[in-house]
Order: C-alpha cells, then structure tokens, then sequence
C-alpha cells in the first residue's frame, strides 16, 4: 500500500494537493511504526516508539511546511518547519543508539571502531563538499547559516549511528534490512537535496520519492514480525573482519586523501588543509587502534592454541606434546646445573576394569579428580603430564630417587574413588636421552604391575623396589 501511494503520490498534480498526499503519507508512517510496536510486543518497545515519535516530528514539520506555503504564502528559510525538521535528527539518533546497546554483546570495540572510521571518512566528505561551501558563503545571513550546517550535521550524526547499527553482530532479519533501507534512503535524499540545492537547485521531483519511500521503510519494518528479534543480543563471539569490510573501511581511510587530490586539482588555492589533516589524523589513529585490536585478538588466539596443543582436553594436565618438552627442557637445565632429575611413570590399577564396572563416565572422572590430587602434592616446579590412556608422567627436578619414592607413596594414597597405581621411578644418568630415560621407568612401572601392583619401583642400573607394605626406603633388588 506504501508502494502504491508513493507511485500516486507523482499521479498528482504539483500544488497543494500534492503536498497534502505527502504529508498523509507521513503521518501513515508515525501511526504504522507504533502500531507494529503495540501489535507485536517487542522486548524492547522503546526503541519503536522513539522511531514513531521521529517520524511523527518530521511529520508534523512537513504539515507546518504545507500551512506556511500555501496557507501563509511563504517561501522562507529558514522556515517555521526547519527547528521541527532538525528536532526528529536526535530523536532518530536516540532510537538506533537503545537498538545497537540492546543488540551488542558487551563491548564491541572492533565494530565501535569501524563505525568510527566510516563516520569519520563520511563526515570529512560532508563537510568538504557540502558543508564547507555553506560555511564560507558570505551571501547568507548567520541564522540562513546555522540551519543550513545542522541539515548535513544531522545526517551525519545518523550515518554514524547507522554504521554503528551495520557493524553489530545480530540477525539480519527482514525487519532489520528494511530499518537499513529506511536510513539509507533518508540520509541518501537528504545529501542529494543539498546537493541539488547548492548546484541546479530543487523544486519538488524525483528526490521526494527518497522521503516517501524511507517514510514506507520505517511503517513496514515496524509491522514485520522480525522486529521482535531486532534488538536481541546477539551470541558474544569474535567477529571476522571480511573482505568486504575490509575493502569498506580501506575506501573510507583513503578518503581524506582523495579529498585532498580532489581539491588540489580544483582549487588550488583553496585547499581546506586544517579540515583534511584533522581528519586524516583521527582516521590514521582509528586505524592504529584497529590494528592493535586485531594483534590482540591473534595473540589471544595464539595462547588459546597454544594451550589446547599442549593441555590435555579431559583433565586440563600438560599432554605428551608438552611433557616431550618440557622434560627435555629441564634436562637441559640440570645438565647445567648439575642437579638430579628423576622421571616417573603412574599407571592407575585395574583401569579397564574399573570403567567396565561404572562405566566410562566414571572412568573419565577418576582421571580428572586423580590428576587433580597427585598434582595438589606436588611442587610448583614439579611436571605432572598425562601421558597417554591411564598413564601419567611426573617430572621431579631436583630431588633423589629415595625421596621421589616417599613422594609417590604419600601421593598414591590420595588417588580418589579408592583406586590405586603403580609407577616405576627412573633417575637421570646425567647423559642419556630423554627417551632411554623415560623407557627405564617405564620398564619399573612393567615390573611393578608383575609384582602386584599398587606400588613403586626405582630403576637406577638395577630394579629396587618398594612394596605398598613398606613406608620405609628398604628395597628388594633384581637384576636389570
């Protein structure tokens, strides 16, 4: 119906009846935006009602322009229409700001930053080709000049708010694309208005189809059932900088310089360089912080990879991939330092078993409160690692194999769910190889699962080991 009425709005003839048709047509809008708001009972109702409320003020500036020209028979500006007119600017403003707070996951300092570039770059273009000529025009008076600046002002303070609007996360649902066509055909009738006005100048045509047709935008957004969703908050995830904003953001920062070659070849000697350099500054500064948010974000990521290629994802324990490297790195430090390294290997008993009895759930917890207790008794310096399945290496920088194996005792008796382990102990030679010292352990922890389990073994040259019986360092020794 919107459609329809804008394409016999043209049918018409020019005069009063033409204007009259238009102001109806606004009117229309301001009651349809607030009836979609009563009909479909929003989350955040406010935001529709200010949109009503705005399209109500420029509603009623259209009937004061329609009484002061064909009732008064003025053609004035400014007229008794323009404060009502600049009046709907802020209230538009204030509608989109509750939209993008109530649809942004906390902060939002990427998209908060690409609206400023892209407000920024659009601002320096208004003032450069609209607004400046006005400003430097001594033919009008200061009040002529005043009103004519708040026009462009106006609608850059909406492209900003809409750029703001266009880089929040959210649903792109209908109710959203026609609010967007809404502010585009706004803002894009006004520019070329003002343009018109300043070059060949305007009486009434195809730019107030622009008007009617942002009027019938705002009406029909209101009564799509989308705009319930609108303000939602939507997922708090990071968002991907894409090509297509990438390539947005690029065409605005290079606006000031293009400006620049503009006028250079224009009007040499009427280049505005305070105007241009201000804003290449603050584009060259938002651009900075842009980029530091995005070396931020990857060195964030970076350290979240890092910690999932070497934590194991079940118990939160350093994986093989870290135990690999960190057990060489101290190595290396006690081939330096001279200190003693010895190296365990704990296999938690009748794993299988037990998982077969409660099941995997239960076998999957065991290993996380396990991992949880053995690494409560241990040093800071000390390296607990899941190894592989049931198995665990222990890292013991500095300490002796007798006091590893009191260690381990005093450990072993705090694995949960009243299960048990066996390790075998192997001290550092001072010149073997990470993985011959590891095997020998491993072979302790073989020994130790044949003599019955639940207890620990040392392998030191030979095989000594301590019984779950014995809480002293009494060892009986086999031959390697």
């Amino acid at each position: 119906m919107g459609g329809l009425a804008v394409v016999g709005y043209f049918f018409l003839p020019p005069g009063l009846v033409r204007n009259v048709a238009y102001d109806i047509v606004a009117v229309v809008a301001a009651i349809t935006v607030a009836a979609g708001a009563r009909l479909h009972r929003p989350a955040k109702p406010v935001l529709w009602y200010l949109f009503a409320a705005a399209n109500g003020v420029w509603a009623f500036g259209d009937a004061l322009y329609t009484y002061n020209l064909f009732v008064l028979g003025k053609d004035d500006f400014p007229s008794i229409a323009d404060p009502i007119y600049l009046l709907a600017y802020p209230v538009f403003a204030a509608g989109l700001f509750v939209l993008i707070r109530g649809r942004t996951p906390g902060r939002d300092r990427a998209g908060l930053l690409d609206a400023c570039i892209i407000a920024t770059g659009l601002a320096l273009l208004t003032w450069a080709f609209l607004m400046r000529p006005t400003a430097t025009d001594e033919t009008i008076t200061g009040v002529e000049r005043l009103v004519s600046l708040a026009y462009p002002a106006g609608d850059v303070l909406l492209i900003a708010m809409a750029a703001r609007l266009f880089t929040t996360p959210g649903a792109r649902t209908a109710s959203y694309r026609l609010l967007a066509a809404a502010l585009i055909l706004l803002c894009g009738s006004d520019i070329v208005y003002s343009v018109l006005t300043s070059t060949i100048g305007y009486n009434g045509g195809a730019v107030d189809a622009g008007w009617l047709l942002s009027y019938v935008a705002w009406g029909a957004a209101a009564l799509h059932p989308s705009m319930r969703s609108l303000s939602e908050t939507a997922p708090d995830k990071a968002a991907r900088l894409t090509r297509r904003r990438l390539a947005l953001l690029t065409a605005t920062s290079l606006l000031a310089p293009a400006i620049l070659i503009h006028q250079g070849l224009t009007e040499p000697t009427r280049v505005d360089w305070l105007a241009v350099s201000i804003g290449a500054i603050v584009l060259f500064l938002l651009v900075l912080a842009r980029m530091s948010g995005l070396v931020s974000q990857v060195q964030d990521q970076a350290a979240q990879l890092d910690a999932l290629a070497h934590n194991d994802a079940l118990t939160g324990v350093p994986n093989r991939r870290a135990w690999d490297l960190e057990l060489a790195r101290h190595l290396a430090n006690a081939r330096r330092s001279g200190t003693p390294v010895v190296v365990a290997l704990l296999d938690l008993d009748h794993f299988k078993r037990f998982n077969d009895q409660y099941g995997h759930q239960a076998g999957d917890r065991l290993l996380k409160e396990a991992s949880a207790a053995w690494k409560a008794q241990l040093r800071s310096d000390d390296l607990l690692a899941r190894y592989g399945g049931e198995e665990f290496g222990v890292c013991l920088p500095g300490m002796t194999p007798s006091a590893a194996v009191t260690l381990l005792d005093r450990i072993r008796t705090t694995t949960p769910l009243g299960q048990t382990f066996s390790a075998g102990i192997a001290c550092w030679t001072g010149e073997e190889a990470p993985e011959r010292l590891v095997a020998r352990a491993d072979e302790a922890l073989y020994q130790a699962k044949r003599a019955g389990r639940n207890r620990v073994l040392v392998h030191n040259g030979e095989i000594a080991v301590a019984p779950a019986t014995v809480d002293h360092a009494e060892f009986i020794t086999t031959s390697d």
